[in-house]
């Protein structure tokens, strides 16, 4: 049960921050974003892993580095921890959010970086929290938190930023219930992201293979 709570709690402080700071027009939003993940994954990491995001989570899985029945737990406590965000964004602010590619990105192109950005992020995850190769070491969660922030900056204009499914379905959903919003590109952001997670499993066993 630890497992499930740290996932969610982990989750619950990335979606709420990535809430807050976007619809309070943040200055360097990405930074805190990643910040917030980098402290979550150093809070939990030990726990749980520190997923705190289904791609991740399905990564991992790939790899053998979780077990097959943990994963829909982990799954349903990453979704739960960024629905309750979503709330918590609402009655903070009174408004919802929604990732959604830029002003005039068409689909594939918003796909493309949801894919590549979500394969960045998993291998590095893979690479530096669990891979025996990097095992004690103290910079995963720098890694891993910076990844979003470089990811955010280049690829959030772009796609809208999620690399998580966790974050396309729990916002998307509020979104939907309290704000009138579209579920016109949820899709985006559970394919883009399962997609890329799993390719950075495949690569991940390439290279440790060689390694």
């Amino acid at each position: 049960m630890a497992k499930y709570v740290t996932e969610f709690l982990g989750t619950f402080f990335l979606v709420l921050t990535i809430g807050l700071t976007v619809l309070d027009g943040t200055p360097m939003a990405p930074l805190a974003i990643g910040a917030s993940l980098m402290i979550m994954v150093y809070m939990g990491g030990h726990v749980s892993g520190g997923h705190y995001n289904p791609a991740v989570s399905l990564g991992v899985l790939l790899r053998g580095k979780l077990p097959a029945s943990e994963f829909v737990p982990y799954v349903v406590a990453q979704v739960a921890g960024a629905l309750v965000a979503g709330f918590t964004v609402n009655a903070v602010l009174g408004k919802t959010f929604a990732p959604a590619p830029g002003d005039g990105v068409g689909s594939l192109s918003a796909l493309l970086v949801e894919i590549l950005y979500t394969f960045a992020l998993v291998i590095v995850v893979l690479n530096s929290a669990a891979s025996d190769k990097t095992k004690g070491n103290s910079f995963y969660g720098l890694a891993i938190g910076f990844t979003i922030v470089v990811a955010a900056f280049a690829g959030g204009p772009v796609s809208g930023g999620a690399f998580n499914p966790a974050v396309g379905l729990g916002p998307t959903i509020v979104n939907a219930l309290l704000g009138g919003g579209t579920w016109a590109h949820l899709w985006l952001y559970l394919v883009g992201p399962l997609v890329g997670g799993a390719l950075a499993a495949m690569v991940f066993g390439l290279q440790e293979s060689v390694a």
